[in-house]
């Protein structure tokens, strides 16, 4: 099957598809990841006051699947529409920090059971988010417009993540 590049026109090359397998590899990684300190179940979780727009547990996993996806597929493209050298290294650094802070949200919230960190750690991914897809967008318009609905949960994600802090001062873990 031949892979055809829609930026050079070109045959997508060994070391093209390495890097969509790369960027699939390291979104599936921040996944699992951040999976790993999530405990819906725990007392402590249950505990915890929820505004009553909270969608129920379960949703967040089809919401997330997809949208792991479309990181997946922008950071594919954008790596392969960016030029080589540095241009490149400093693309793929941003989606490094990007995903770390995507799994690093889950550690602070559920992991350290800090509602008040997770949201410091949502609104730096905000940042990120905003940052990658204007970076993204230089390169790789399609891609970058494939971030959006990332974005977006996260901005819904960070009023969720200050109404649990505001309704849960001072929790006790």
């Amino acid at each position: 099957m031949r892979l055809i590049s829609e930026h050079s026109g070109s045959e997508r090359t060994p070391k093209a598809l390495l890097r969509y397998g790369v960027g699939a590899a390291a979104v599936a990684a921040t996944a699992l990841l951040g999976a790993r300190a999530v405990d819906v179940d725990s007392a402590w979780y249950r505990s915890l006051r929820k505004p009553p727009w909270q969608p129920p547990p379960w949703v967040f996993g089809v919401v997330w699947t997809p949208l792991y996806a479309t990181i997946a597929y922008a950071a594919g493209h954008a790596l392969n529409a960016s030029p080589d050298g540095p241009p490149r290294t400093r693309l793929a650094a941003g989606l490094a920090v990007n995903l770390a802070l995507n799994a690093g949200w889950n550690w602070l919230f559920f992991g350290l059971r800090e509602p008040k960190a997770g949201l410091y750690g949502t609104l730096l991914l905000n940042l990120s988010n905003a940052e990658l897809i204007h970076r993204v967008r230089r390169v790789d318009p399609t891609a970058a417009r494939a971030l959006v609905p990332y974005a977006g949960w996260c901005v819904f994600a960070t009023a969720l993540n200050g109404s649990i802090t505001r309704r849960n001062p001072a929790r006790h873990r």
